[in-house]
């Protein structure tokens, strides 16, 4: 009975061979397919795989029963935990690059919740996983809840996007039936079939939530459900908007802050977008709307300044409620949101915006002062000879070691041509 207790049960029933994972028979026949070309020594058009869907689907688990049903070596990390360059280095390449330890024939390199990685808070964290799966002799499998965030595109564009859905009640529901049997619980299958439905199709979290209620017990009655509170899932924010902003009660909008990983920031930035859409023609629902987003951005800029993170349930309750308890809104219709432009044009410019970093920190350096004032006070003056005096600000960005063409690009500028020689230049002639 200890021993049921200790052991997750997660990993106790963790499916052994491929047949044994449940649901998504097309996603699991398409990776095995994709599997098997690494296998008969033809490396794939895509050298790398993301298994992307919401938690629980089986995604890790197919990657586990695939090695062991193979013979093959796992070399296992979870990205969201490995960020750095450095650490992922030191854990993954190597190990990518060089033949197996166990005498296996080969190894597959699992890389989980790459979509855990932030790109401006784990430096070169994205770029090392791209350059493991371009050195690999092995294959890479990634996994993601979200793979269509901005942030993944160069990934999504070096791998095969495999898609995994929500396991079905029915099979959870059977799952849990099996687990019971071999435990020897007395389960009431009303118990069992709430457990399914309370699970969103997360297989995971329901094996956990029977484990809860049902690990030491030699029956489980409807009573002690009351042990599980309720599971808030994980919605897209297409999902999250519409509920905001189409909610007729405060509490309902509320209710979006209990998902396990809310993007408050992100989420300001879909409603800044779609609160025109959806609220008009009123422009007093409209207006309110956006004074209650202007008071949760000020909010916020000041937590971040004076690290006052008490003051983030009011920023929080402005984002939700204040949006959707705005005056006057119109009767429900459906609208198709738009992603944010802001981010659009922010990762279209991204090569621009790091161009001009590159080069205020050359400045920086030279001039011994940090890059925000290389870019406000520096750059102006360096344009502006440039524009107005070519050889002169050619001479000057050669002795900073900024390339003109970089420069020009980043900044826009447009040298004067004229026909009269400068008197800068002449004298260089003279003295030559």
């Amino acid at each position: 009975m200890e021993e049921r207790i200790k052991v997750p049960w997660v990993e106790k029933y963790r499916p052994s061979t491929i047949d044994d994972v449940i649901g998504n028979p097309d996603s699991k026949r398409e990776f095995i397919a994709w599997l098997n070309k690494w296998l008969a020594g033809k490396t794939p058009e895509k050298k790398a795989v993301i298994l992307h869907g919401p938690p629980g689907c089986g995604k890790t688990s197919l990657v586990h029963a695939a090695t062991k049903q193979l013979g093959l070596e796992l070399v296992e990390v979870n990205a969201s935990d490995v960020r750095t360059s450095e650490a992922l280095r030191r854990r993954v390449l190597r190990a990518a690059i060089e033949g197996t330890l166990s005498g296996a024939r080969s190894k597959i390199i699992l890389l989980d919740e790459v979509d855990g990685i932030s790109p401006r808070e784990d430096a070169g964290g994205l770029e090392t996983i791209t350059e493991i799966i371009r050195s690999s002799r092995h294959p890479v499998v990634l996994t993601a809840n979200d793979p269509w965030h901005p942030s993944l595109r160069d990934l999504r564009n070096l791998c095969e996007l495999i898609e995994f859905k929500k396991i079905g009640v029915r099979e959870i529901v059977k799952v849990l039936s099996d687990i019971c049997k071999r435990e020897g619980v007395d389960c009431d299958p009303a118990v069992i079939k709430a457990i399914a439905e309370n699970s969103e199709g997360d297989l995971r979290a329901a094996i956990n939530d029977l484990q809860s209620i049902a690990a030491g017990r030699r029956a489980v009655t409807l009573g002690d459900l009351e042990i599980l509170g309720y599971r808030a899932k994980q919605l897209n924010m297409f999902e999250v908007v519409r509920i905001v902003l189409t909610s007729k009660r405060i509490e309902s909008a509320k209710a979006v802050l209990s998902m396990p990983s809310l993007d408050y920031e992100m989420l300001i930035q879909w409603l800044n977008e779609n609160i025109p859409y959806q609220y008009s023609p009123s422009l007093l629902a409209i207006a309110d709307a956006y004074e209650a987003l202007s008071k949760a951005d000020v909010i916020l800029a000041r937590i971040k300044r004076e690290q006052a993170w008490t003051l983030l349930p009011y920023a929080l309750d402005l984002i939700t409620a204040g949006v959707a308890g705005a005056r006057d809104k119109p009767p429900f219709k459906f609208v198709k949101y738009n992603f944010p432009y802001k981010l659009r044009a922010l990762s279209y410019s991204r090569e621009a915006r790091e161009e001009k970093i590159r080069i205020a920190r050359a400045i920086a350096r030279a001039c011994h002062t940090s890059v925000r004032i290389a870019l406000i006070e520096v750059v102006p003056y360096i344009r502006l000879i440039y524009e107005n005096n070519p050889e002169r600000g050619s001479l000057i960005l050669g002795t900073l070691g900024i390339p003109e063409d970089s420069f020009a690009r980043a900044f826009g500028v447009t040298a004067v041509k004229t026909r009269e020689t400068s008197s800068f230049t002449r004298a260089r002639s003279r003295r030559a």
